[in-house]
Parts: C-alpha cells; sequence; structure tokens
C-alpha cells in the first residue's frame, strides 16, 4: 500500500516514522507549493513500513511518498 501525492511541491514536514500506525484520512506529509503548506493524508489505515523522501525534497504529482503494511 502506498501514500502517492496528488501535485508537485516541496516537502515540507513529514509528521510520521517508521513504524507508526496510521489511521485512515490522517495528515502524514505537508508540502509547500506556491508559498501554501499543503497536508497529505493516508487514505488507508496501516503501519509505516518505509518514507521515501526527506524533508526538503521535491516530489512530481504521482510520486510515492510513503509505503504502509
Amino acid at each position: 500500500m502506498q501514500i502517492m501525492t496528488n501535485m508537485a511541491g516541496s516537502v515540507w514536514k513529514i509528521l510520521v516514522e517508521v513504524g507508526d500506525t496510521v489511521e485512515e484520512g490522517q495528515d502524514v506529509i505537508i508540502l509547500e507549493s506556491m508559498k501554501m503548506e499543503i497536508p497529505i493524508s493516508a487514505d488507508m489505515k496501516g503501519q509505516v513500513k518505509e518514507i521515501k523522501i526527506n524533508e526538503g525534497d521535491f516530489v512530481d504529482d504521482g510520486d510515492v511518498l510513503i509505503e504502509l503494511m
């Protein structure tokens, strides 16, 4: 299971760590785009297996941010 971005932007803040359990609808990443902060939410419940990006990285629409198990 993957959490992907639906827009391009810079990763401003990562709100979870590997091993954390996330609930559906929980904010997991904050992107910055055009000087706005945009939260990215989990669309399913799961445990964070891998975080594929770092704070400060630039991501494009469709990039995988987090792997859940």
